[in-house]
């Protein structure tokens, strides 16, 4: 896998209010018990284009852990799509080097989105036990909008917001995406290529808030650079 020096790359004013406008669609999602378990799907697009991008996450999918500690426990389960109908779905998995090793196994094959597919899979777990929600790390949507829509009201229903983290700006995804937090109750942010600090503020973010609620989500912004505190900022009022 390829090596990634740019852990601190600086954030962009637009960027830095899609992350704002995520914190924000937070707030209005039911809060979650910080005594309970938080479990969460992180679920990557890992079709040939998603090559490095999946090296970043690689990277960062530590820091969902370690920023958790102090609000309650993290259960991730990772999901990927790739090839010819190919979906993975992996147990539960409860520290960063279980996931890290998951991961690791991992090798990037063309093919076409699945995430009709994922939000399926998604509600069948919140069916069986309480998911506080669904992370979505990708850059195209080759599926019908309707049809996802259809699964993004089911998985509302069962409490499930789905927050859809692109890369890119293809135009396509970007209007997929945006209809899919909208009805799911969740959030569509946009990061920049190769930045790796956005994904990783993105990715912590949410890992906070699935195990504490909006509360830890507001504590946890005050320990960060600038363009978490801009987020506190804003949930402010200011």
């Amino acid at each position: 896998m390829a090596d990634h020096k740019d852990d601190h790359l600086p954030v962009t004013p637009s960027n830095s209010k899609a992350i704002a406008d995520f914190i924000r669609q937070a707030e209005q999602l039911p809060a979650t018990c910080a005594a309970d378990k938080g479990r969460l799907i992180f679920a990557l697009d890992a079709t040939a284009s998603r090559e490095a991008t999946w090296d970043r996450a690689c990277h960062l999918q530590g820091k969902m852990f370690v920023e958790t500690h102090a609000f309650g426990q993290l259960a991730v389960q990772l999901c990927y799509y790739r090839g010819f109908s190919q979906f993975h779905a992996s147990p539960w998995l409860h520290s960063t080097e279980a996931l890290l090793a998951e991961m690791n196994q991992v090798s990037c094959i063309g093919g076409y989105t699945q995430i009709s597919r994922l939000l399926q899979h998604g509600l069948a777990e919140a069916k069986q036990q309480p998911l506080q929600a669904i992370v979505f790390v990708g850059d195209s949507l080759e599926e019908s909008i309707d049809e996802l829509c259809n699964w993004a009201g089911q998985l509302k229903l069962h409490g499930v917001p789905v927050f859809l983290f692109q890369e890119g700006h293809d135009e396509v995804a970007t209007q997929g995406y945006q209809q899919i937090a909208k009805v799911s109750g969740g959030a569509h942010c946009q990061f920049n290529e190769g930045s790796a600090a956005e994904l990783q503020a993105l990715l912590s973010a949410v890992a906070v808030y699935s195990v504490g609620g909006l509360k830890a989500l507001r504590h946890f912004a005050k320990g960060q650079p600038d363009v978490v505190l801009q987020l506190e900022h804003q949930l402010s009022g200011g």
